[in-house]
């Protein structure tokens, strides 16, 4: 495993249209395995591949209930509304107000190509929708209701796709 690093919203890769996997292989494999220690190493709870500058639909996510890895995942569907600060990996220290579903069934194929779903609801909805948004080219900034002001962001909780293990 190795470290990757991290796009920033300079970089515009992060617009653009991730590519179906379409092979299940030790490169794949490699792949996951680097993006979840990334993601682990930066206090993050879910991380997209193009975040790390590959344009695959392969995304790792952990809120806390160990690892999920999600390759080619698609929102079949979405219900219920919830409103919270969110966060990016790709935008340090940036923090905003986005309403997401609350709750989310998710239809992946994990690393050796085997089909599964997922639902998750709360915080686990909330990462299922980021890191797929990733994987099209939308960024959390563009569906933000309101951008945290300085005053604000040491004292939101840091949940979202941005998540301090500890309490604050």
């Amino acid at each position: 495993m190795a470290l990757r690093e991290i796009i920033t919203e300079e970089d515009e890769i992060l617009r653009k249209k991730s590519r179906t996997v379409e092979r299940f292989d030790a490169k794949l494999h490699q792949l996951l395995d680097d993006m979840a220690q990334t993601m682990y190493k930066h206090e993050g709870v879910g991380l997209a591949a193009v975040q790390v500058g590959v344009l695959k639909r392969a995304i790792v996510i952990d809120v806390g209930e160990g690892l999920i890895e999600l390759i080619n995942p698609e929102i079949i569907k979405a219900t219920g509304s919830q409103e919270d600060s969110e966060g990016c990996l790709s935008f340090p220290g940036e923090y905003g107000i986005v309403e997401r579903p609350d709750r989310v069934e998710v239809r992946a194929l994990d690393r050796n190509g085997k089909e599964f779903t997922k639902i998750g609801t709360g915080l686990l909805a909330r990462a299922f929708c980021h890191e797929i948004d990733h994987l099209d080219g939308v960024l959390f900034i563009d569906r933000v209701k309101k951008m945290d002001t300085p005053a604000e962001k040491p004292h939101r909780k840091k949940i979202g796709v941005r998540l301090k293990r500890t309490t604050d």
